[in-house]
């Protein structure tokens, strides 16, 4: 009787323990249409075809004006938005990408064993198109895919103020056009 009454205990202090130790709460992000973002290339592992984004090193700025309102309550993983370029992308004295250039990008939760949560939200740029030319890359909110905290990451608003997108919850500011 002994040993049934302390498989009890014990299994009820397991199911404590397993409901307590992860926190399903992911750090919402919301970003209002127009608000311009500031996006880091990353490195490309096999770049297919050597342009001149590929030549660029990893951690270059790429200012961005979302076009699609995000909304991590309402906006499905996997979802994609637009965007555009908003300062020109230059590279030894030559412009490699103009202002205005069309951006794609994804909405996406990414899973890490490193982060608090277990789980982020991130905003990805997959692609630009320029002057009917398209480019194949890959941008980022963080200067790196690991979980480092944003200290640098900015959001503008369309008339040039650069408020800091915020580190506590992991959305860029609120800015409107």
């Amino acid at each position: 009787m002994r040993r049934y009454a302390f498989a009890v205990v014990c299994y009820f202090a397991v199911l404590t323990g397993v409901s307590q130790a992860q926190n399903s709460g992911i750090r919402p992000m919301h970003v209002p249409a127009g608000t311009v973002l500031t996006f880091y290339l990353q490195t490309r592992l096999n770049p297919a075809n050597g342009n001149a984004i590929d030549q660029l090193p990893k951690g270059t700025v790429l200012n961005i004006k979302v076009l699609d309102s995000i909304d991590s309550d309402l906006t499905r993983d996997g979802a994609e938005f637009r965007g555009i370029v908003v300062s020109p992308l230059v590279s030894k004295d030559e412009v490699v990408i103009h202002p205005d250039a069309e951006v794609r990008g994804l909405f996406a939760l990414l899973r890490s064993r490193s982060h608090p949560e277990g789980f982020r939200y991130e905003l990805l740029i997959t692609g630009i198109t320029d002057g009917g030319k398209m480019f194949q890359l890959t941008a980022s909110l963080n200067p790196s895919f690991l979980d480092a905290p944003r200290d640098t990451a900015k959001a503008n608003s369309g008339s040039g103020n650069a408020p800091a997108a915020s580190e506590k919850n992991n959305s860029p500011s609120s800015a409107r056009k």
